[in-house]
């Protein structure tokens, strides 16, 4: 399209008041609305904007290599180790644990509730804790495992 063209058709575009739409950036933001979940987790994450989702299958305290639970007996040790391995798996898709946007956890016993907000609160020291759900199940997927999470997280788009 020759230059002048295209200058007549910006200009057609400012008269009628038409302009080419903004880039739109990308905004992550975490709410709360009780004061019993103030601390513990947010009760609701927004996305606006272009975003890449990365969505992370259940990761427990298995050995990378053999699969065999490690830390047997140990919740805590589960727990810290399941999310050293959700923070690598995060920032080989380009995120960190401040862009999870929720987070499923499995217990094999609720009574491991407390060191379970242990965890969290060490694994998330200084960052928001994301939207997060806490089930107790019979079982889990590896003989041994007491703890699992899965995360959805959200980063900007790469143009």
């Amino acid at each position: 399209m020759p230059v002048s063209a295209r200058l007549a058709a910006l200009s057609l575009m400012l008269v009628a008041g038409v302009a080419p739409a903004a880039a739109q950036e990308f905004k992550k933001e975490n709410f709360n609305y009780s004061k019993f979940a103030t601390g513990a987790f947010s009760e609701a994450a927004t996305v606006e904007g272009p975003a890449k989702l990365i969505y992370l299958a259940g990761i427990g305290s298995e050995d990378p290599d053999s699969g065999v639970a490690r830390h047997a007996d140990n919740f805590l040790e589960q727990c810290r180790f399941a999310w050293s391995k959700v923070k690598q798996a995060l920032a080989a898709n380009g995120a960190t644990l401040s862009d999870i946007v929720k987070a499923t956890s499995y217990v094999t016993d609720v009574r491991y509730r407390d060191e379970m907000r242990q965890c969290r609160v060490e694994t998330f020291k200084g960052l928001p804790l994301p939207p997060h759900t806490f089930l107790q199940v019979v079982a889990l997927a590896r003989p041994g495992m007491m703890f699992e999470v899965d995360v959805v997280a959200a980063v900007a788009a790469k143009k």
